[in-house]
């Protein structure tokens, strides 16, 4: 039988990353993502509910999102839902279901300091290490490759 675990958000940090490593060296960022659900209420008013997602992070993906997201910053992410169990101190049992991500990425512009810590122009982060940095995109002509002549739109005969 077939079967899915996939989550997809896009919401804001309400805090900034907690980035840790492990006894074996591997880096751990957790954090917090509130995303927000509208709707028209039976009487005719706009209704709102926050709802707020747990997200792990790790390896390479960890570090970018401790040196580049902070509180109030939009994001992508997308990842699998995990629900673990444990033991507090206190003896209570305790449950906790999050999204351990694959991919972020940053959304907002530079002007809005929605794409690092300082709000100055830093680069963006990849969303996956070896991915290419978030860049506007040059208006530009298509280039024309070596032995074809450029077409020019007189000669389209439709």
């Amino acid at each position: 039988m077939y079967s899915l675990n996939k989550a997809m958000i896009i919401g804001n940090l309400t805090r900034d990353p907690e980035v840790r490593t492990t006894p074996s060296g591997k880096s751990v960022a957790n954090f917090s993502v509130a995303t927000n659900f509208n709707w028209m209420g039976a009487d005719g008013q706009k209704q709102e509910k926050v709802e707020y997602h747990n997200v792990v992070v790790w390896g390479k993906l960890a570090e970018i999102c401790g040196q580049y997201l902070n509180k109030g910053k939009k994001i992508y992410i997308e990842g699998r839902l995990q629900t673990r169990d444990w033991e507090g101190q206190d003896g209570v049992k305790r449950t906790r279901t999050e999204i351990v991500a694959d991919s972020m990425i940053m959304l907002g512009s530079p002007k809005d300091g929605n794409f690092s810590r300082s709000g100055a122009n830093a680069p963006s982060a990849p969303s996956v290490p070896g991915e290419p940095t978030i860049e506007p995109i040059p208006e530009a002509p298509a280039p024309v490759q070596e032995g074809q002549e450029e077409v020019k739109v007189e000669d389209i005969p439709f």
